[in-house]
C-alpha cells in the first residue's frame, strides 16, 4: 500500500502562478523551441490513416492559422467556435487562437443546428473551424447567428459561401507569428454547461485555469511519469483519452496538460469500442489515460484478461460518474492499474481525487481535495458539515493558505445573475456550490452520493442511484444501468432501474426476479428496485455521462398521463 503523503503534500503547496501566462507558449510555443522534434501528437482514424506530428510542425501550423485569422478579422477577445473531432487541427486552432489573444469556444460535433445555433447566437462567435461532417448542421444555424462571418472548414469537401478550406486559408500564410502577451487572468476559453435545467451557460475559462488544473492532473497521474521527489527527472508518459476534446474531460482532462508537460497525446477520430480501445493503447505505448466510467464498464465486460494486450499502463485516471468497487477491482486485478477517481467541474475542475502513489485510496471514493484546492461538504446555509453528513460538495475560492485559487472560472457568459448563485457570497471569497452531494469521513475523504437532483425519498430513505447501479452491474446480465424514481402515491416514490442487458441474456420476468434477489442479497431492502424496465441505450450525454434526467421525466410523465418522449 502507499504511503500516505497526503498531508505533506498540502503544507508544503503554494500556488505560483506568474502575472502573465498563455496557454499557447506553456502547451506549444517552450516545446517547439527546446524540443522541436517531439512528438506532440500521434493521429489515428476509423479509415486506417495514421500521423504523427512534432511540437515543431504544432507550431508552424498554429503560426500559419494565426495569421489567417487575424486576415479574417479575428481580434483579441472575439469568440472562435471549434467544432473537430480529436485531430491535429484540432490542437492547432486552439494553440492559434491563444496567440491572439482571442477565445476559443470548442463544441460538440454532436451538436444539431439548434444546439449550435445557441451556443454561436449566445456567444457572438465572429468565426467557426468546422468539420466536413457538421457543415450541414452549421449552415442551418447560420441563419439565426448574425455576428459569425466565416468558417474555416477542415477536410475534403465542397465549400460555399463565406466557408473558406483550411489548407487554403494556412497555405497563403507566413509560418512565422509572434504571439500577443497576456495577462493570467485574461479570458481564454468559453464552455457551455448543460445544467439540469434552462439554457446552458457559458462558463469563461482564464488562462491560469490551466495551472489550476495541474496538481489534480499529475496526482491521478500517479505524476504522469514523473518522480514527485525529483522534478527534474524526465517524463516518458504517453496519454490518450476517448474524452471528447470539446468539453473540459477532454480539453482541460487530456489535450492540454499532456501539451503542457511536452509528452504526446494520442488523437483518435471515431467512434469509441473496448476492442479499439485496447487496440490503441498497445499501438501506441500510451502509459497514462483518462477513461470514465462507461468505457471502463464496456471494457471489463469485454475483456477478463486485458494484459494479454501487451499494455503499458501505469496510471489510470476516471471521473463523469462513479466508478464503483465493480470496475474498481477489475481496473486493480485485472488491468493491473488501480484507478484513480476524479472529480471536478467545468468551472473549477480537477479539485478532488485520489493518487494511488502518494496516498491510499478508498475504493468507491471520490478521493481527497488535489493540493492547492479546498473542499468541503455544506449545508444549505454555506455551513460546513460533520463527518458522516451528507451535504453539498462546494470549493472555496481561497487555498488553505488564503491564496485565490486559480482553478476558478470567471463568470458565466453574460449571466452575472447565475455566476452570484452559484456562489454562497462573494465570488472572490466564498463557497462555489458544485451541485453534487457527497459525506465526508473524518481524514477528509468524500463519498459521492449523486447529483442534488438525481438522489430521491422512498418511503422516507434517501436513495443515491450510484450504489444499486454498481450493485446491478455486478450481475452477469447486465451491461448498463440506471436508477430513477418512479412516482408512487404510497411511497413517495418507488426505486426503478433501467437496465442494457449483456449480449447473450433475455429481458424476461425469470430475469427482472434474479436482479431484484441479486440486490436484496447485497444492499439495503429498500434500495432493490421495485420494478426493472429492459432498455436497449442508456440516454447519454456527449462526454458519457447517463442522463437520469431523461428517465426521471419519463416516470413523472408517465405517471401524470402525458406523452412521454
Amino acid at each position: 500500500m502507499a504511503e500516505d503523503r497526503y498531508a505533506q503534500l498540502h503544507a508544503a503547496f503554494r500556488w505560483q502562478v506568474p502575472d502573465d501566462f498563455n496557454i499557447a507558449e506553456a502547451c506549444c510555443g517552450r516545446w517547439a523551441r527546446a524540443t522541436p522534434k517531439a512528438t506532440a501528437i500521434h493521429f489515428d482514424s476509423e479509415s486506417g490513416c495514421r500521423a504523427q506530428y512534432s511540437y515543431a510542425q504544432l507550431q508552424r501550423a498554429a503560426n500559419r492559422l494565426s495569421n489567417a485569422l487575424l486576415n479574417q478579422g479575428v481580434r483579441r477577445g472575439h469568440r472562435v467556435a471549434i467544432v473537430l473531432p480529436q485531430r491535429f487541427e484540432t490542437a492547432v486552432a486552439h494553440i492559434a487562437i491563444q496567440q491572439i489573444g482571442a477565445v476559443a469556444m470548442p463544441l460538440s460535433m454532436l451538436f444539431g443546428a439548434e444546439a449550435l445555433a445557441y451556443r454561436l447566437q449566445d456567444s457572438g462567435a465572429v468565426l467557426a473551424i468546422a468539420a466536413c461532417d457538421v457543415l450541414p448542421a452549421l449552415r442551418e444555424a447560420k441563419a439565426d447567428c448574425p455576428s459569425l462571418r466565416r468558417t474555416l472548414v477542415v477536410g475534403d469537401c465542397d465549400v460555399a459561401g463565406d466557408e473558406l478550406p483550411w489548407m487554403a486559408a494556412l497555405q497563403a500564410e507566413e509560418a512565422r507569428f509572434k504571439p500577443v502577451a497576456t495577462r493570467a487572468g485574461d479570458p481564454a476559453i468559453l464552455i457551455y454547461t448543460s445544467g439540469t435545467t434552462g439554457n446552458p451557460k457559458g462558463a469563461l475559462i482564464p488562462q491560469r485555469a490551466l495551472v489550476g488544473n495541474l496538481t489534480g492532473f499529475v496526482a491521478s497521474q500517479n505524476w504522469f511519469g514523473f518522480d514527485p521527489f525529483n522534478p527534474a527527472q524526465p517524463s516518458d508518459a504517453v496519454f490518450w483519452s476517448p474524452a471528447d476534446w470539446a468539453w473540459t474531460g477532454g480539453l482541460m482532462d487530456a489535450l492540454l496538460p499532456t501539451l503542457y508537460f511536452g509528452r504526446p497525446i494520442v488523437a483518435w477520430q471515431g467512434r469509441f469500442s473496448a476492442a479499439k480501445a485496447f487496440e490503441l493503447m498497445a499501438v501506441h505505448g500510451v502509459t497514462h489515460a483518462f477513461l470514465f466510467p462507461t468505457a471502463l464498464k464496456a471494457m471489463m465486460k469485454a475483456e477478463p484478461r486485458p494484459q494479454r494486450h501487451g499494455l503499458k499502463l501505469r496510471a489510470l485516471m476516471s471521473a463523469g460518474e462513479a466508478v464503483g468497487d465493480a470496475v474498481f477491482s477489475w481496473c486493480r486485478d485485472a488491468l493491473c492499474v488501480p484507478v484513480n477517481e476524479m472529480f471536478g467541474q467545468t468551472e473549477m475542475n480537477y479539485v478532488v481525487g485520489n493518487c494511488q502513489r502518494l496516498w491510499p485510496a478508498k475504493p468507491g471514493s471520490m478521493g481527497r481535495a488535489y493540493p492547492g484546492h479546498r473542499v468541503a461538504v455544506i449545508d444549505d446555509e454555506g455551513r460546513e458539515c460533520a463527518p458522516g453528513e451528507t451535504g453539498e460538495v462546494a470549493v472555496h475560492a481561497r487555498d488553505r493558505h488564503g491564496v485565490p485559487d486559480p482553478v476558478f472560472f470567471l463568470g458565466y457568459w453574460n449571466n452575472e445573475a447565475a455566476t452570484k448563485a452559484k456562489f454562497t457570497g462573494d465570488p472572490g471569497d466564498s463557497w462555489c456550490r458544485t451541485g453534487d452531494l457527497a459525506r465526508s469521513d473524518s481524514d477528509g475523504t468524500l463519498w459521492y452520493e449523486g447529483r442534488a437532483d438525481d438522489v430521491f425519498k422512498s418511503a422516507g430513505y434517501r436513495i443515491g442511484p450510484g450504489e444499486i447501479e454498481n450493485c446491478l452491474l455486478k450481475h452477469p446480465a447486465v451491461a448498463n444501468a440506471a436508477v430513477v424514481p418512479k412516482p408512487d402515491a404510497e411511497r413517495g416514490a418507488l426505486v426503478k432501474a433501467y437496465v442494457v442487458l449483456a449480449p447473450g441474456h433475455a429481458g424476461d420476468a425469470a430475469l427482472v426476479d434474479a436482479l431484484q434477489a441479486h440486490v436484496k442479497a447485497r444492499l439495503a431492502p429498500y434500495e432493490y428496485p421495485k420494478e426493472i424496465e429492459f432498455i436497449d441505450a442508456l440516454p447519454m450525454t456527449t462526454t458519457g455521462k447517463v442522463q437520469r434526467r431523461v428517465l426521471r421525466l419519463r416516470e413523472q410523465a408517465r405517471a401524470s398521463g402525458g406523452a412521454v418522449a
